[in-house]
């Protein structure tokens, strides 16, 4: 069962993915800050205008039990009462307005400030004067709808003590009548007299009680502040639609980001070689350290200091009996050749014999020799010269100029063929170069592109994989793990190299070596023999002591028919000698 990772790891990707896609999260702000940019001038501008009007109790006013108002005026109903059909009636009528007031009641809106006995009116509009206009008339609408609901029940108070003194008057003019005839010291005359003070009491009292109501003047409230015309629309919020844009934009940017991230097949990081790709990175480098197809490495520069790091982690990885280490690529170039050649330079300057042997023919025919050119020998002969028995083993053991513990094999002046790599003489090659003693590098081709990787693992002890960052995908590197897991060969783990840049070359620059047309065989005359021994036995040209790269040109065989003239048997770089020249 796989180890969950710790919560860091998982901040760390996220993190790394969000970096790596950056411009996704950008992007998708800035959309958003333009989204928000637009609905805020396609949005109808709307303005705000309140108004405070203190409301007074009236004699009719009852706060409802448990109401959430304090004292005699129920603030929660008066609320409602505003957006009422009667008080949106009265202020059409004052605005002079051919809006329906439904339509009104909808423009409005009141609030109650806590603990208070005050109503906030708000009226809403397409203009300012509008707002201003409307929220003062909702509020006078409202007071007058008040004070003639109060009006409207003190009349009938009015009226109904009214009534009653008429009634009692009446009472009392038939007392009075009745008292006129009674016989004096009588009980009636005595019950009359005491129902005629009785009446006139109550009278007394209807009369005081009608002369207040009469003089009572009528206040429902008052505005306390009036409406103002609003000085900017109160909707849209340009700064908050804006901002909200923007937010949203990055939060889609960020879920974009993190699902390209997601599947995305590409190793964009040495993190993702790790964690994706299950394979441990034994170095990284970057685009100041990475190699060039010049030259190896000089050992206290950033570079070489990694490969250095990398031969000793090779060293404490490699059991006593391993000899022989396959480098190989995850994607077609030329990452597996910079690898081994500084690999193998790094592991002969601490004074032990090393072989590197290039069994990878590049890809561009224009350079067919980058490992010649980078340890100054020669170009052939090579391994293909070797395997396909032209050539003894002896013969295309090459010793570098500058690092004298260096032996390289070349790829050869022909392609390998099919089934080179699973020949018996390439076994028997290895087997002689482990009993030397030393270290035997090998750079084969990637996994993606030729099975000649997995036949050159299975004869090695250990293998490590070259990967270059963008330009191998998760699968390529799954599958190289898998090939040489299925071949036995134990895999050290990976060497990361950001995405290399194509080789410039000169127009007017041939090529390193010169391939045969097919059927042709390649000469090598006794000048290309000396000149590929001289390593071999310690001697060394001008060029060699000058520490400058030789190639040679090796062209076919000429056919029937042919003259030897038509043939340039060699040209040495540097020396001059042109096509044509004799020998």
């Amino acid at each position: 069962m796989e180890a969950s990772r710790p919560p860091s790891s998982d901040v760390a990707h996220y993190l790394g993915a969000v970096r790596r896609h950056w411009w996704i999260a950008l992007v998708a702000t800035a959309a958003g800050l333009g989204v928000g940019t637009l609905v805020t001038h396609a949005l109808p501008r709307v303005y705000e205008s309140s108004s405070a009007v203190l409301v007074q109790a009236v004699d009719q006013d009852v706060n409802a039990q448990g109401g959430r108002t304090k004292g005699a005026v129920n603030l929660d109903t008066e609320a409602q009462l505003v957006g009422s059909g009667a008080v949106a009636a009265k202020a059409a009528a004052l605005l002079r307005t051919t809006v329906s007031p439904l339509e009104l009641a909808h423009s409005v809106s009141v609030q109650v400030p806590a603990n208070t006995t005050v109503l906030v009116i708000t009226f809403q509009a397409d203009t300012a004067m509008k707002a201003q206009a409307g929220s003062h008339a909702f509020a006078e609408a409202y007071l007058r709808n008040r004070e003639e609901t109060a009006r409207s029940a003190l009349d009938k108070q009015i009226a109904s003590l009214n009534l009653k003194v008429k009634q009692l008057t009446t009472a009392l003019t038939g007392i009075n009548a009745r008292l006129a005839t009674a016989r004096s010291g009588s009980s009636t005359e005595s019950n009359l007299l005491s129902l005629r003070s009785n009446s006139q009491n109550q009278l007394n009292n209807l009369t005081g009680r009608l002369n207040e109501l009469t003089t009572t003047t009528v206040g429902g409230g008052s505005i306390i502040s009036d409406a103002r015309v609003p000085d900017r629309p109160s909707s849209p919020n340009t700064l908050l639609d804006i901002a909200t844009g923007g937010m949203i934009g990055l939060l889609l940017g960020l879920a974009l980001a993190y699902l390209r991230e997601r599947f995305d097949r590409r190793l964009v990081t040495a993190v993702d070689v790790r964690d994706r790709g299950r394979v441990t990175v034994l170095a990284a480098l970057d685009e100041r350290t990475t190699p060039h197809f010049d030259d190896v490495l000089q050992p206290y520069g950033p570079g070489g200091r990694v490969f250095n790091r990398l031969r000793n982690e090779v060293l404490a990885s490699l059991r006593p009996e391993d000899r022989v280490i396959v480098v190989t690529g995850t994607s077609r170039g030329s990452a597996s050749t910079l690898v081994a050649a500084n690999l193998a330079a790094a592991l002969a300057r601490t004074g032990g014999d090393v072989v590197l042997i290039g069994a990878h023919l590049p890809d561009s025919v224009v350079d067919a020799a980058p490992l010649a050119r980078m340890l100054g020998v020669a170009a052939t002969p090579g391994l293909s010269d070797l395997l396909a028995g032209r050539v003894p083993l002896g013969r295309v053991l090459q010793r570098t100029p500058r690092i004298p513990s260096l032996r390289v094999i070349t790829t050869g002046g022909t392609a390998t063929a099919a089934g080179l790599m699973q020949s018996q003489r390439l076994r028997d090659t290895l087997q002689t170069l482990r009993r030397q003693g030393g270290y035997v590098v090998v750079e084969a081709p990637s996994t993606s592109s030729s099975a000649d990787a997995q036949s050159l693992a299975s004869l090695a002890d250990a293998a490590i994989l070259a990967v270059e960052l963008r330009r191998t995908r998760r699968p390529a590197l799954v599958d190289a793990a898998e090939q040489l897991q299925r071949v036995g060969t134990r895999l050290l783990g990976a060497v990361v190299l950001p995405r290399l840049a194509a080789r410039r070359t000169d127009a007017g620059s041939g090529p390193a070596v010169t391939l045969p047309l097919p059927g042709a065989e390649p000469l090598v005359d006794e000048a290309t023999q000396q000149l590929s021994a001289l390593p071999e036995r310690g001697e060394q040209g001008p060029r060699a002591e000058r520490g400058e790269p030789v190639s040679a040109t090796v062209r076919p065989r000429p056919a029937d028919g042919e003259s030897a003239d038509q043939t340039s048997i060699i040209d040495l770089a540097g020396t001059g000698a042109a096509d044509g020249d004799e020998k």
